[in-house]
């Protein structure tokens, strides 16, 4: 199974259209979201063709292959207008070999860790900044953001199959890997 994993669009139709682009380019099975989908919130600048509807239009056409976690500018009133959820708190992945804990980033992170095994995957957006940190018992990974990339970072994506993880921008470039032991 190929997922594609992605956080952080915080409204911008633009890079919305350039990550369902991808999307199917990837030929991915699910598209894994963490959070903030539609706010940019009041710490980040306005991100390009800042349209949260549109963003909420072009989501919904792709409701069946959608996996989201709920992000810090997540509110209820998203799920009104969202057709698949949005508001949990964080999503337990079982894929090719990883357990994957799979939130926003902003109340469970390297700083806060949730409950887990030795072995798992810590998966966050929340920071703007791809990482792939190998820790003793666990591997914390971070997407980047798809509109607001913060350090320097491109504006990326993640995808994992057969065990592997890829880092890439929309352009297609492997920025990094990462190959989960079995």
């Amino acid at each position: 199974m190929k997922l594609m994993i992605a956080s952080d669009i915080h409204g911008s139709a633009f890079w919305c259209g350039k990550m369902l682009d991808a999307f199917e380019n990837e030929k991915a099975e699910r598209l894994i979201l963490l959070g903030d989908l539609l706010y940019h919130g009041p710490r980040n600048d306005l991100p390009k063709d800042y349209a949260p509807k549109r963003v909420i239009e072009i989501l919904n056409k792709h409701k069946n292959e959608i996996m989201c976690v709920r992000g810090n500018c997540e509110a209820e009133v998203d799920q009104m207008v969202l057709e698949f959820p949005v508001l949990a708190e964080y999503a337990l992945i079982c894929a090719d070999g990883a357990e994957i804990f799979a939130t926003h980033g902003h109340n469970f992170s390297e700083e806060n860790l949730p409950p887990l095994k030795n072995g798992d995957i810590l998966l966050c957006g929340h920071t703007h900044v791809p990482a792939c940190n190998v820790h003793e018992n666990y591997v914390y990974m971070n997407p980047g953001s798809v509109s607001i990339p913060k350090n320097g970072s491109a504006n990326c994506y993640m995808t994992f199959e057969n065990g592997c993880f890829l880092w890439k921008d929309f352009d297609g470039n492997i920025l990094n890997s990462f190959t989960v032991e079995k």
